[in-house]
């Protein structure tokens, strides 16, 4: 969606104060374009919003987890949330400190926990009984300690997608309330462990509050004998528009909501999406147009492998042209060059009438885009580019792929 970085002036598309044009001439299409600007402005108005319950705000790195990106987000007082070793290693070298990391994720490795018990992360969330004794014991040989928040699954249905429901019985996340009475109650068996939080997301893309108030109150409910639990995750959830016509709740709805239930306890929140979605572009060039079966197809040079959302749970993208003119729209599905038939963008969108050659944007795009590409079909990633905090300059903060870089690592 257009926003106040991505916008038109006369009729042009603009990241900040920079043609998005001018940008493709230097480096060409597909390409991943974000304003950091935009980014810094979500940060700040989540942080605000749960100001008056002490909320730490930490990034959720898997929504994007450039390092440019990161390293603003830190430097502007941002947490990292992170779901493998690999996540860990950014958030450390974008600067921040290894206290201010979280380290989540249903499937930790012994080799990913070890890495963060000896950096000494803020924050571990066990999925699964059987990590306590493995994070026991690599804590242990270490001389150290280890800080623990316990994921909870509270078996509540949230408005979302089902396919990024994650607070159901039938999810692979988080542990029953149970379990988690068996691992509190039985906490002399994990010495070097301090547990003394509980983390709930439910989901992402939540569409009301309403689930996220069920699963805090089962969560109180919970916890209530446990005087040492004093920190909840709420994790993130906080949903980003995609279509003009949503009605959402923003962020301050949701510490609004919050406000009455968590006022006495610490508050992590881990958002991701509603910091870098709408501050993201997903630049493409017209290849081909074609008609058959009563169906009109625009093809991009652009895809399931550059953004896999479309495919993945048919997510929706508005898709608007570069340069805007006047003339007759048409309904259209808009696909990839990648040889699958889910690799569709779009399917009976009304589009202005586009050719070869034209420029057009994916909106929306800065979250789950390249930390979903693929290579498949031997299709090198697109760069990654950044308009800087000052909304006047623009860098490339990761070079296109090429074809070298498809053989690297064979002999």
């Amino acid at each position: 969606m257009l926003n106040s970085s991505i916008r038109y002036q006369d009729d042009r598309l603009y990241c900040d104060a920079i043609p998005v044009q001018t940008i493709v001439e230097q480096v060409g299409t597909p390409l991943y374009l974000y304003s950091l600007r935009r980014a810094i402005e979500n940060y700040h108005q989540i942080r605000d919003a749960f100001a008056g319950l002490g909320g730490h705000v930490h990034y959720s790195a898997k929504a994007n987890a450039n390092l440019s990106l990161l390293r603003a987000l830190v430097s502007a007082g941002a947490g990292i949330d992170c779901v493998s070793g690999g996540e860990i290693y950014k958030a450390l070298l974008a600067g921040c400190a290894p206290e201010q990391i979280v380290f989540a994720g249903v499937g930790k490795s012994a080799d990913d926990l070890r890495y963060a018990v000896e950096h000494r992360i803020g924050w571990i969330n066990i999925e699964n009984e059987a990590e306590c004794q493995v994070i026991n014991r690599l804590a242990s040989e270490r001389g150290q300690t280890a800080r623990i928040a316990l994921r909870y699954n509270p078996d509540v249905s949230a408005n979302t997608i089902s396919k990024i429901a994650t607070g159901h019985s039938g999810a692979k996340f988080g542990l029953s309330a149970d379990a988690i009475r068996s691992i509190l109650e039985r906490q002399a068996e994990f010495p070097t462990l301090r547990i003394q939080g509980i983390h709930i997301h439910i989901g992402s893309q939540l569409g009301d509050t309403l689930a996220t108030l069920e699963a805090v109150r089962s969560t109180l409910t919970l916890i209530a004998p446990y005087h040492q639990i004093r920190t909840i995750d709420i994790g993130g959830g906080i949903p980003t528009q995609y279509r003009s016509e949503q009605a959402l709740p923003n962020p301050a709805a949701f510490a609004s909501a919050l406000m009455p239930y968590l006022g006495s306890y610490d508050v992590l929140i881990e958002p991701g999406r509603s910091i870098i979605a709408d501050a993201g572009l997903v630049v493409a060039s017209v290849l081909y147009t074609k008609e058959h079966g009563g169906q009109k197809f625009v093809v991009l040079d652009t895809g399931m492998t550059e953004l896999m959302r479309p495919a993945l749970y048919d997510a929706h993208h508005e898709i608007v042209p570069l340069t805007r003119r006047a003339g007759e729209f048409e309904t259209v599905d808009v696909v990839g060059p990648v040889c699958e038939t889910t690799d569709s963008l779009a399917h009976a969108r009304l589009l202005p009438a586009l050719s070869p050659g034209d420029l057009v944007a994916l909106l929306t795009a800065g979250a789950y885009g390249f930390v979903m590409a693929s290579t498949y079909n031997a299709r090198p990633r697109p760069p990654e580019v950044v308009v800087d905090l000052d909304g006047q300059t623009w860098r490339v903060a990761r070079r296109r792929e090429t074809w070298d870089d498809l053989i690297a690592h064979e002999s």
